[in-house]
This record gives structure tokens, C-alpha cells and sequence, in this order.
């Protein structure tokens, strides 16, 4: 009788110490586990003249994408920097023959890139500027899932299927079974769908919800691709706009190092690459622009690899050692961020 009083005993300390555990937890704030701060990079569509081949200049894009993807970079600016008009990357383009195509073709390669695998029939048909984009290597972000690979976001494309008043779409998200979600969508819309958990196993459809394409990322925390902007100059609103939302970045041979640089907002940060003949050549060519010292346009103006070996330091190199050197600050602005 005394050992069943004793169990019966621990029992119910047991249970009392479960209870006072769970309200601790929900009495503590729960921790953000999403990433609140945006990084975008700004380089010109020249760069790829300087390659000799379409094959080569597909590898040039590749390696732009790549390390772009490696540093979590959300935003891609391609600028021109002659000056033409180029403002989307939608229609019958005739590739990189003429000056301002190799902003297209760059921009396209990168939005190619970017779409999971299972999306690109969807949304890229063929083109001369991809004839070689299936050979590059691919970027392996974490929003390009495989099809029985569990994931609580995933990129879908809605299907073009009738369904019921208020039951919503159906949407590819490149697994075994379709997912139906909240909305009606118009087909061939790309979505960035929330399944819902847990899913009966005997289902014929998947449930989830459309959220927003910074959901992953403001909530979640998980890096969710790039978006690609083109913009027509340097200081086209389309760089503008990025350079706006927080402080803009120029890199640069012959600026100062960047060891001693306080980045003093972490909301966002945009990083300026130049082309062939350096961030100069773009402002000389900007009819917006009155300057001739790159240095003013940006909030620091860097030289990210002083005491180079080599005359000249190639954009897709540029790209990878800045945003090396870079990182550490801009984590460090996150993880104490300045209070003006």
C-alpha cells in the first residue's frame, strides 16, 4: 500500500512539474526566428561582353547567381550602363547582338536560375538567351525542394482547373499530389503556398494557404531567392528605390577599406558593383547624373580587396570577396542594431 501511495505520489509531481512547465513556456515570449533585414546588389548587364561565347557568358550569369544565392542576397538590380531603356524582361528579345541585350539576357538567366526546377516549363519557354542555362550548376536554395522532401513553404504554379465556388485553386508545388489553396487564383500565377500540417496520408490533395513571397523570410527565417529589377541607368528609381530603404554600398578600387565602416541601419543595405571600366563609366555615360566622383553617390564608397596582385578585379570576383568581407558587419548591425 505504501509503494502504490508513493508512485501515485510522483505521479502527480510529475504532472505538476509538466503544468508549471508549459506555462512558463507560453508565459515567455516567443522567440522571432524570422529575418527582418533585406540585402540587394546593383551591377551592370556589360559585364557580360566580356565574355567570347554564349556559352561563356551563360557561365558569367551562373556565377552571378551563385554567389548571390550563397549570401542570401534578396535583390538583384541589373543596370545599363549606356543609358537604353530597358525596363522588363518580357517579350520577343533578340539576345545579346546589340548594345543593352546583355542587360536581358543577364536578367533572364537570373530569374531562370532562380525558378525551381519543377516551375520552368511554366514560365520559361524556349529562349536563345537559356540555350545553355540547363548545364549551369544550380543554386540549391532552400525554396528549391525535392518532390518528397517535407517542407512547410513551398513555389507553386496554379493549375488551370475548374473548380467549386469558394473552394480555391489547385497549385503544382512540384510534389506527388496537388495542393488546393484558400483563394481563386487566375492559372499560371506562381504562388508561394503555407501547407497546412498535419495532412491525412489517405488524401487526395494536399491543404494550404497563398502568403506572401517574404513570408518565409520574415517569419520563418529561411533565405527564399532573389527578385531581379532592371533599370535603364544608374540612378534610374529602380536603384533608387533599394538605395532608399536603408544605406547604399559602392564598391570600388582605390576606395578606403572597409574594416572601419559602421553599418548603421540593418534594414537594408545595397551593394554597387561597376562593369568593365568601373563604377565611373556608368556615371560618366548617366545624364542624371552632374558627377564624376562615384564616391558621392553612396554612403561608403569601399575597396574590398586592397593591395590586390591583379591590375583588375573581375565583377563575378568583386561580387563573392565584397559581400565576404561585407558579411560580417552587416551581422553585426543586425545582431545590435544602431538606435538613431
Amino acid at each position: 500500500r505504501e509503494v502504490k501511495l508513493l508512485k501515485k505520489l510522483e505521479k502527480q509531481r510529475e504532472r505538476e512539474r509538466e503544468l508549471a512547465e508549459k506555462q512558463a513556456a507560453e508565459q515567455e515570449p516567443s522567440a522571432d526566428r524570422g529575418r527582418h533585414h533585406t540585402l540587394s546588389v546593383a551591377l551592370p548587364g556589360s559585364i557580360l561582353n566580356n565574355a567570347q561565347s554564349l556559352e561563356l557568358r551563360t557561365y558569367l550569369a551562373g556565377q552571378i547567381a551563385r554567389a548571390c544565392a550563397i549570401f542570401c542576397v534578396d535583390e538583384i538590380v541589373v543596370f545599363d550602363e549606356h543609358g537604353e531603356d530597358v525596363k522588363s524582361v518580357e517579350g520577343d528579345f533578340e539576345g545579346i547582338g546589340r548594345r543593352g541585350k546583355a542587360c536581358v539576357q543577364l536578367a533572364r538567366i537570373l530569374q531562370y536560375l532562380e525558378c525551381p526546377q519543377y516551375l520552368r516549363k511554366s514560365f520559361f519557354p524556349k529562349h536563345e538567351d537559356l540555350q545553355f542555362a540547363g548545364l549551369l550548376n544550380p543554386l540549391d536554395s532552400p525554396h528549391h525542394m525535392r518532390v518528397d522532401e517535407d517542407s512547410e513553404y513551398r513555389e507553386g504554379v496554379v493549375l488551370d482547373r475548374p473548380t467549386k465556388p469558394d473552394r480555391g485553386s489547385f497549385v503544382n508545388c512540384g510534389m506527388r499530389k496537388e495542393v488546393q489553396i484558400d483563394r481563386q487564383l487566375k492559372p499560371g500565377l506562381r504562388v508561394t503556398v503555407r501547407l497546412a500540417e498535419p495532412q491525412k496520408p489517405e488524401a487526395r490533395v494536399r491543404k494550404g494557404t497563398v502568403v506572401s513571397t517574404h513570408h518565409p523570410r520574415t517569419v520563418s527565417g529561411l533565405y527564399w531567392g532573389y527578385s531581379v529589377r532592371l533599370a535603364s541607368c544608374l540612378s534610374t528609381q529602380a536603384v533608387l528605390l533599394c538605395a532608399a530603404r536603408g544605406i547604399c554600398l559602392g564598391a570600388g578600387i582605390g576606395a578606403r577599406s572597409p574594416q572601419p565602416v559602421p553599418v548603421l541601419s540593418p534594414r537594408h543595405a545595397l551593394v554597387v558593383f561597376g562593369g568593365l571600366e568601373g563604377l565611373e563609366a556608368g556615371v560618366d555615360v548617366d545624364p542624371n547624373l552632374e558627377v564624376t566622383d562615384p564616391s558621392v553617390l553612396f554612403d561608403f564608397y569601399l575597396n574590398t580587396c586592397p593591395n590586390q596582385g591583379s591590375r583588375t578585379i573581375r565583377t563575378e570576383e568583386a561580387l563573392l570577396i565584397s559581400l565576404s568581407a561585407l558579411r560580417p558587419h552587416i551581422d553585426e548591425a543586425v545582431r545590435t542594431p544602431s538606435t538613431s
